[in-house]
């Protein structure tokens, strides 16, 4: 007998639930990592794209800058807050979890393209950020997932509001805030989807 047959015959079989459960958690942790270092390379870039394009005094990333008065600008400008991030959980499904992380992608690539008609130098982040929603899109597809609620353009009313370039000022820093933000939730739920098992098929 041949002992590499032996061995195969001898190994125990695994459902073929269990063989598309493991295919899935596969994919989807591959298809997580590349999101994550699409995200990495954003958080990376912001800062220098902040100092770029934002030249109005006293608007910096440090957090302890930010005022009251930068606050009451977010709801006058009409800048939407990014959807709310958290680990998938019993309580908080994989399905809305990705379904988010896609509608904040496409949230900020639409607000920096509507500051892009004002600004110059946000068009690599842009299309970074056009890549982690084709990204995320195909992290959807690998956990196979519904295609959850379509995204609206929440950048229409940001755009009727630039009146000044101080507005404008206000605006950018105000997105690459939420951006760096939004992307540091983005990191966090994307390490525990990357280790997210989900169910297997039935």
């Amino acid at each position: 007998m041949n002992p590499a047959i032996d061995l195969i015959h001898s190994a125990p079989i695994s459902s073929p639930s269990d063989l598309l459960a493991a295919l899935r958690e596969g994919a989807l942790r591959e298809a997580a990592e590349r999101v994550k270092a699409l995200v990495e390379k954003i958080l990376r870039d912001v800062p220098a794209v902040h100092a770029a394009t934002v030249t109005a005094e006293g608007l910096t990333l440090d957090p302890s800058t930010s005022t009251t008065n930068l606050q009451m600008m977010v709801a006058s400008l009409g800048i939407p807050p990014a959807p709310v991030l958290k680990p998938p959980s019993e309580h908080f499904s994989l399905d809305v979890c990705v379904s988010r992380m896609s509608a904040g992608s496409q949230l900020y690539q639409g607000m920096l393209g509507v500051l892009s008609d004002r600004l110059s130098g946000l068009s690599d982040l842009r299309a970074d950020l056009r890549d982690l929603h084709t990204h995320i899109h195909k992290m959807k597809e690998a956990a196979q997932l519904g295609a959850g609620e379509a995204d609206q353009n929440q950048s229409l009313e940001l755009a009727s509001r630039l009146h000044g370039h101080y507005e404008v000022q206000v605006a950018a820093h105000l997105v690459l805030t939420q951006l760096r933000s939004f992307c540091h939730d983005l990191i966090r739920s994307l390490r525990a989807v990357a280790t997210y098992k989900p169910p297997a098929a039935h």
